[in-house]
């Protein structure tokens, strides 16, 4: 039997209706702060649940959000998730809305920080590999 393709296309529809609602304002939670997206949506296979993974910046992308304003802005969801649901019923075509999971994406934060990680390094490109790939091109020529 053939894996069904549904709980992506139901992920990507419920990611999309999310995005907009804070796009547009419609979230009026003055919890919801600085810039707020949603990164990905997981819908388990019987389309019963949602996990919705926020990423969330402050005014100034260089400096990450404290762990209390993560939390007020976890809190907003889940005090608007209600609210989100409804409007998800509204706009998907489901008999069932998928009871949601809000949790928050890192893998911004953790991609700076191995970023900042491999600069400290300060590994400089070596002259022999550009030497190598400047012989290979005149082979090739």
């Amino acid at each position: 039997m053939g894996r069904s393709h549904r709980p992506q296309r139901l992920a990507e529809e419920i990611k999309k209706i999310i995005g907009s609602m804070l796009l547009t304002g419609r979230l009026k939670d003055p919890r919801f702060q600085g810039m707020i997206a949603v990164s990905g949506v997981d819908v388990s296979r019987d389309g019963s649940y949602a996990t919705v993974y926020i990423t969330s910046m402050g005014y100034d992308p260089s400096l990450d959000l404290s762990e209390s304003e993560k939390r007020d802005i976890m809190q907003a969801f889940e005090s608007s998730s209600g609210y989100i649901r409804g409007e998800l019923g509204k706009n998907l075509k489901v008999r069932h809305v998928p009871e949601l999971i809000f949790r928050i994406d890192n893998s911004f934060e953790y991609g700076k920080k191995m970023d900042a990680l491999l600069d400290s390094l300060d590994i400089k490109p070596a002259e022999e590999d550009e030497e190598e790939e400047e012989d290979i091109e005149d082979i090739y020529r």
